[in-house]
């Protein structure tokens, strides 16, 4: 694993956009594998920059989204596909035909899974994937526990992750229990893994990527066995490493 420290969050997201926009310009129908959630949001501001100032091209680019809320319809403020729309999609030339979401929405949760699951067979694995990682180690919504061969799956969300989210929603109880995610399986099939981890808050989940050995008990210490994940992390994040 590859370890990059920035001095602040802004260097970070500068420096995350860096390693898109190479991927692109060197492969413009580059798949890439897109995360949510208040880290890579400094990335795509970054993004939608480059696109209006250095005339990076998304037209042949496909996305790939890690995850979705169950319950939430695509319109619903909260849901991933209004994020990566507000934040990203809207703001930029990537074809709308060309950006995948899992539908949290459908009446059959499990078809979805493995219709995702194929689709990432399909139009993937991406060629590099965005991802964070959350104060218990989840990688997408994979929380603690989830088994290393998990493909794309339904997952109950752990306490602590939908108190992390509460922030966005009304209030906790508004927060969805339940979420489709690619599974760590899904995930380690990605070409280039480039893993963001932003603030104090983060640094206790830093130290234990980085000190402890894989275990399903901290699902992102399954990126050791990766053969290509660089770690973007700012110094905040990196204190007790």
């Amino acid at each position: 694993m590859k370890v990059i420290v920035t001095k602040d969050y802004n260097d970070l997201s500068k420096k995350a956009c860096e390693y898109i926009e190479s991927q692109v310009n060197r492969k413009p129908d580059s798949v890439l594998g897109l995360a949510t959630g208040g880290t890579p949001l400094g990335t795509y501001r970054e993004l939608i920059e480059g696109y209006r100032s250095r005339s990076v091209n998304y037209h042949q680019a496909y996305s790939l989204n890690l995850d979705e809320y169950v319950g939430l319809d695509k319109s619903h403020p909260q849901s991933y596909h209004f994020f990566m729309s507000n934040h990203l999609f809207d703001s930029i030339n990537i074809d709308p035909d060309h950006t995948f979401i899992p539908n949290g929405k459908t009446n059959d949760l499990v078809h979805e899974c493995e219709r995702y699951e194929r689709l990432i067979e399909e139009i993937g694995p991406p060629d590099l994937q965005l991802l964070g990682i959350g104060q218990n180690g989840h990688i997408g919504f994979n929380e603690p526990g989830t088994p290393f061969g998990r493909e794309t799956h339904l997952i109950d969300l752990a306490e602590s992750t939908r108190k992390a989210n509460a922030r966005f929603f009304p209030s906790i109880d508004d927060v969805p229990k339940q979420a489709i995610t690619m599974g760590i399986k899904s995930i380690l099939k990605s070409k280039k893994i480039v893993l963001l981890a932003s603030g104090e808050e983060k640094a206790e989940a830093i130290k234990c990527l980085l000190e402890d050995e894989p275990n399903e008990g901290f699902p992102a210490s399954a990126l050791k066995d990766h053969d290509d994940v660089t770690l973007i992390v700012d110094e905040q994040a990196y204190k007790d490493a």
